[in-house]
């Protein structure tokens, strides 16, 4: 890998979402062109979920939706770490 994974505002990028990807060159260029907060939101989409099974079907998604375009998760009400309002939905 010849270029760095860049990270998100409050969120660093775990292993499994890096290695996932640097897979491809295309994906780590379509992630390092997001902002950091673009970025934090993904990280802390998929690693607020609870079971390593929606984790891994997060990341799946992510990687789909990146390669569409997207450039955040749908309908996602925005990191409860960074958004203080954001908490309501998170218990």
């Amino acid at each position: 890998m010849t270029e760095k994974i860049a990270d998100g505002v409050v969120h660093d990028v775990p292993k499994d979402m890096e290695k996932a990807l640097t897979s491809k060159e295309q994906m780590l260029a379509l992630w390092n062109n997001l902002t950091p907060i673009q970025r934090n939101e993904w990280i802390c989409w998929v690693t607020i979920v609870k079971k390593s099974e929606t984790r891994a079907e997060h990341i799946d998604s992510m990687l789909k939706e990146l390669k569409e375009g997207k450039r955040q998760p749908c309908c996602w009400p925005g990191c409860p770490h960074r958004r203080p309002n954001a908490k309501k939905w998170f218990k």
